[in-house]
């Protein structure tokens, strides 16, 4: 099966390829015409729109990188700030006490998702809900959101893409038997929102709240077979 984000042919992210042809064409459809008109009111229709053109190919830029995999070192599924650390039992998936950790996405970082361990996913689960604000608590909850378990050899972790106020749609393809390395990309949210990772409650913490994080790159947790 061709993984997420495989043999990529340029460098923004999978996903993101219809909303960049749409602005492409309408900044070329505005070049056309401040070409063949010449005047004031076209030539703002054409800086605008490849303003928002290259705002666009900026928002979907998708970065390679190299992973330091250690053996139960857990990285950052998304680039971010860490704005909760939070022991609590997560009862929908898990049925466990967890530690959970929230990264929220501005609209400036890289949107795209990368497995925080090696391992194998056992579900993908996307529910529809409301788009509030993702940094509000409540979001994890009752904001639409795609959940994903990977079974790891030290447990399995779930991870949480949360839609919000503008980021209205969160890509996953996985499937239930893929499996995923330390830093392989896995999905994508649009236009940043919020990530949550859950992690065993014995799981020795590397972050603190208030780090800025980078997805693939940045350890969080140390976990212990």
């Amino acid at each position: 099966m061709k993984r997420y984000g495989q043999d990529k042919v340029w460098p923004f992210a999978e996903g993101g390829e219809g909303t960049i042809g749409v602005v492409t064409a309408v900044a070329t459809l505005f070049l056309l015409l401040h070409r063949r008109f010449n005047n004031g009111f076209t030539k703002a229709l054409f800086l605008l729109s490849s303003g928002i053109w290259l705002l666009i190919l900026y928002f979907f830029r998708d970065p390679n990188r190299q992973t330091d995999a250690k053996p139960g070192l857990v990285v950052s599924p998304a680039d971010g700030e860490i704005v909760a650390i939070i022991r609590e039992r997560e009862n929908r998936y898990l049925n466990a006490d967890t530690i959970r950790i929230s990264i929220f996405l501005s609209v400036t970082n890289v949107h795209v998702q990368r497995s925080p361990l090696n391992g194998r996913v056992t579900l993908v689960d996307h529910q529809p809900g409301k788009f509030l604000q993702a940094f509000r608590p409540e979001a994890s909850d009752i904001n639409e959101y795609i959940a994903m378990i990977i079974d790891t050899p030290y447990g399995p972790l779930l991870v949480k893409q949360i839609a919000g106020i503008l980021a209205r749609r969160c890509v996953n393809p996985m499937q239930i038997g893929d499996t995923l390395q330390t830093g392989q990309r896995f999905g994508l949210i649009r236009f940043g929102s919020r990530v949550d990772i859950f992690l065993p409650p014995n799981a020795q913490l590397l972050a603190r709240i208030g780090d800025t994080v980078h997805g693939g790159l940045t350890p969080l947790a140390q976990l212990q077979e």
